[in-house]
């Protein structure tokens, strides 16, 4: 989601990213490698790959390994397991020079990412389908990254700004069962790997790719999402003091304590566009999104909400979780326990988007998704 939505175990703050269409073209020949920058340091990072361990650190000429000046690059090759920052990983690990620190890239498997990211998505007691289907989105969406990589040194990151990956203590067998049940699956817009956009809970409607980010994409339309009441970001509250809204403000112009919050402006899925901070000596205006990163993502959860005042100050009153773009990872839970399969699931969030197999993986039986599907 490129991403700044927070995200808790089970609910999922989803995918956000600056849009455009991925012109068209052909599948990879043979499933790729992905490279996930792990993180980015200016101090030394210490990595052990079995019994050796060594401390890199970014250095004017380069890189200092272990106390010796390297050039600006070190690859520890795979398998693995690597362990860093208190973590194993499969596949490489590269450390590269980068303006005055160092970027830590994993170069892994495909498959063995989405299976070190979808629990770190969703939770493992969803049911097979929901898992399924929030499998073939984690793929989608880094061959969507891969492909639009213009060849820098990574193509995702391992945190909310793409999508959240574990490493090999982040799998599990219920992670490898949805990997393996959909192998290979990806969803695909005129050949070329779809946005798979994502978030914890709509609020009972999505939101279109137009209204959040200003761009359309006929593949993430607004739908109507039913059975999220389980979600417990289904409703919530949110107290605000009058005199931090007044410094929010004040990043604009100072109008003095604020006395109301006026929305102006409804997007089509009923989130808020835009609104108004009245104080004293005046207004500011800013968009639902501002105000929601200005609070901090998992404080407003949302911008599907209303205003109320309340003693020293206002109360946000909400449903949602996330940007509301593409699939409710609570309503494709429910639509699992209901018994709809991941294809149908993938179908009712991705109106249109087709289920492709990358060559030379595991076929899996009947790929097509009925594009009107609900």
């Amino acid at each position: 989601m490129a991403g700044a939505d927070g995200r808790a175990l089970a609910r999922g703050a989803g995918v956000v990213l600056a849009l455009a269409m991925v012109a068209p073209a052909a599948a990879p020949a043979e499933a790729p490698r992905v490279r996930v920058r792990l993180l980015h340091s200016g101090a030394p990072v210490t990595v052990t790959t079995g019994s050796v361990q060594q401390t890199v650190a970014p250095h004017a000429s380069g890189l200092r390994v272990d106390g010796r000046v390297a050039s600006g690059r070190l690859r520890l090759p795979p398998p693995g397991p690597h362990r860093l920052a208190g973590r194993r990983y499969r596949g490489a690990i590269e450390f590269i020079r980068v303006g005055r620190g160092l970027d830590v890239v994993n170069e892994i498997p495909l498959e063995a990412y989405v299976a070190g990211t979808l629990l770190r998505e969703v939770d493992g007691t969803w049911g097979d389908e929901a898992l399924r289907a929030q499998a073939v989105a984690i793929r989608s969406y880094a061959l969507h990254r891969q492909a639009r990589s213009r060849g820098g040194h990574f193509e995702l990151e391992a945190d909310t700004t793409a999508q959240v990956y574990g490493g090999l203590d982040a799998e599990a067998p219920q992670a490898w069962a949805a990997v393996d049940a959909t192998r290979g699956v990806y969803l695909a817009w005129g050949d070329a790997p779809i946005l798979a956009a994502f978030h914890g809970t709509a609020g009972g409607r999505t939101a279109s790719a137009e209204e959040v980010w200003g761009e359309p994409l006929p593949y993430l339309v607004s739908r109507t999402v039913p059975g999220e009441e389980a979600s417990p970001d289904t409703y919530w509250r949110l107290q605000v003091g009058a005199g931090e809204l007044a410094g929010i403000a004040a990043a604009q112009r100072s109008v003095g304590p604020i006395e109301a919050v006026r929305v102006l402006a409804h997007a089509p899925s009923g989130r808020v566009a835009r609104l108004a901070l009245v104080g004293r000596r005046g207004s500011v205006e800013l968009s639902g999104r501002e105000l929601r990163r200005a609070l901090g993502a998992t404080r407003l959860r949302s911008t599907l909400f209303r205003v109320r005042t309340a003693p020293g100050g206002f109360v946000f009153v909400g449903s949602g979780y996330g940007h509301g773009v593409g699939m409710s990872q609570w309503g494709a839970r429910a639509l699992g326990r209901q018994g709809a399969d991941y294809r149908r699931i993938l179908a009712t969030f991705y109106p249109g988007a087709e289920l492709r197999r990358l060559p030379g993986t595991a076929r899996a039986a009947n790929f097509a998704v009925e594009a009107g599907a609900r």
